[in-house]
């Protein structure tokens, strides 16, 4: 059984921690990550278009990432 992703593991943690599933970390996320991840890219693709320092647009996409994930999982 794959434990829902965590918002804080790189892939690269993942495949260490999961050594003996085959794919990616996104092949085991759920609907609810998998959008999450989707508005975060778009989110971030808008911020460096913006020009925002890198430092900034990580810790507003984590926790834009917290609050949409806290919601997904209450509706």
């Amino acid at each position: 059984m794959v434990a829902l992703l965590p918002i804080r593991i790189s892939a690269k943690e993942w495949r260490k921690t999961n050594s003996e599933l085959k794919g990616n970390i996104r092949d085991y996320a759920t609907i609810n990550e998998l959008i999450c991840l989707s508005n975060m890219e778009n989110l971030n693709a808008v911020s460096i278009n913006e020009k925002m320092a890198q430092k900034e647009r990580l810790v507003k996409l984590n926790l834009i990432a917290i609050q949409q994930i806290k919601f997904l999982i209450e509706v």
